[in-house]
């Protein structure tokens, strides 16, 4: 390491060292207004001489990249410094949000440069829900930016039994960006508050800095009374951003990332069940799914566009492999208006298929179906491993599982073909907290 850089990292952990007794920042210098650094350093050494400029090697690390436009990871306060000791002893947490961070990050990172934003707040959802877009809170927040349910109907969020654009990559973080540009439009300018009424509410915050005003107190995000949560909120974001500015100092190690795109863009022609679509790519169904969380069921949504991201390089075997399918290896299907007399028994008799499947794509708990409604009956071959699997499988029922050494959320889904969101939901999960071992969880499985 350079002389100067060596000196610049003492610099940082002289001043960290302290940080446990400082006292909150002043409005002036905690207000994160939108800092922008130059990726470009100009040097003049006397007036009668040229500007040298001197432009940054390419990152080829995704981190690497980041760092060199953070910014907010100089304010200082025990606040700060509590959160980051608490990141600091959560060893297993850089490699598991890297290993995450290789499918959704450099999305992120683009959208928030295309904005002009902090790029700070590309980090966000590291924060919200450990970079998992399957992650439930037990309040019904979800995805990647733990968006709930009535602020993303506001957003504009599709969200129904086949898809839930809260867990989608590019429709969350569309959303979520678009929220947070309003709030800080309506906060001053301020980002630190509008981060404050992304986590708790734009009233809570608005009516917190009323009261400061009338008591003659400061009005910024530290001055303000606001909910525990919250207060911990962004100083668990400014912690983060100085862990991933100076690692070195902190003697972590964070597994890189590749700053390159890593999905495409594909178009699916019409639904498609995932496991063909998988196949198509020649991908496995996890990586799949992983890359395309807003899609709930086996197949793509018949209400949504016809897209499915796909590791880039994929693109044109699956096109390929998509121009050779008949229409009988599509999604079909007929609609049945439910006569006086029917039960679900009859009607899959009538139509070839299984009652398990047709209390799955409609959503049919029990046996319970009334006059006049309308049933959606899968047809096609594409539905054969569907009506194989409802044929053999029983309804599921609840069985504990006690966490062990090495277990993962993605370890325990696939040895009881469960989901990850679904083990999530059953159990009230919090996120971004790991599985221990002696954790005990109920899963609901279904038998052979």
């Amino acid at each position: 390491m350079k002389l100067g850089a060596i000196l610049t990292v003492i610099s940082f952990i002289y001043l960290l060292s302290g940080c446990q007794s400082v006292a909150p920042q002043t409005e002036t210098t905690a207000s994160a207004k939108s800092v922008k650094y130059s990726r470009q350093t100009s040097l003049l050494t006397t007036t009668e001489q040229p500007v040298i400029t001197t432009v940054a090697p390419p990152a080829i690390d995704l981190w690497d990249y980041i760092r060199r436009d953070l910014s907010w990871h100089t304010i200082h306060n025990a606040q700060i410094g509590k959160a980051r000791d608490h990141y600091l002893r959560q060893r297993r947490y850089l490699p598991v949000v890297a290993e995450r961070a290789s499918l959704y990050l450099y999305y992120i990172v683009e959208e928030v440069q295309k904005r002009g934003m902090p790029m700070e707040i590309a980090l966000l959802p590291l924060v919200e829900s450990t970079l998992n877009p399957f992650a439930s809170s037990s309040s019904h927040a979800a995805g990647l930016w733990q968006i709930m349910p009535a602020t993303g109907r506001h957003l504009g969020l599709e969200n129904d039994w086949w898809y839930d654009g809260r867990r989608d990559l590019r429709d969350s973080t569309r959303a979520a960006l678009d929220y947070l540009e309003a709030l800080h439009a309506e906060f001053d300018e301020d980002w630190l508050l509008a981060l404050a009424a992304y986590n708790s509410g734009q009233g809570r915050v608005a009516r917190a800095r009323k009261s400061n005003r009338k008591k003659g107190l400061k009005t910024d995000y530290w001055s303000l009374k606001l909910p525990r949560e919250t207060r911990n909120y962004i100083p668990k974001l400014i912690a983060l951003t100085q862990i991933v500015a100076y690692p070195e100092a902190f003697s972590v190690e964070i597994p890189g990332v590749a700053n390159a795109p890593a999905f495409e863009i594909a178009d699916t022609g019409g639904q498609l069940e995932m496991t063909r679509a998988a196949d198509l790519a020649g991908i496995d169904l996890d990586t799949l799914r992983a890359l395309n969380p807003g899609q709930l069921r086996w197949a793509t949504s018949p209400d949504m566009p016809p897209q499915l991201l796909l590791p880039v390089g994929t693109g044109i075997h699956f096109a390929a492999g998509l121009a050779a399918l008949t229409p009988d290896d599509r999604v079909q299907w007929q609609y049945y208006r439910i006569e006086r007399g029917d039960n679900l028994l009859g009607i899959a008799r009538k139509f070839d298929t299984q009652v398990a499947l047709l209390r799955e794509v409609n959503g049919i708990r029990g046996s319970m179906i009334r006059a006049g409604n309308t049933l959606m009956i899968p047809q096609g071959s594409a539905w054969a491993s569907s009506l194989a699997m409802a044929s053999t499988n029983k309804t599921p029922t609840a069985r504990g599982y006690q966490v062990r050494q090495g277990d993962s959320l993605h370890r325990i889904a696939g040895k009881f073909n469960v989901s990850i969101s679904d083990i999530i939901t059953w159990n009230a999960l919090q996120p971004n907290k790991y599985l221990q071992p002696g954790q005990k969880l109920t899963l609901y499985v279904r038998g052979s």
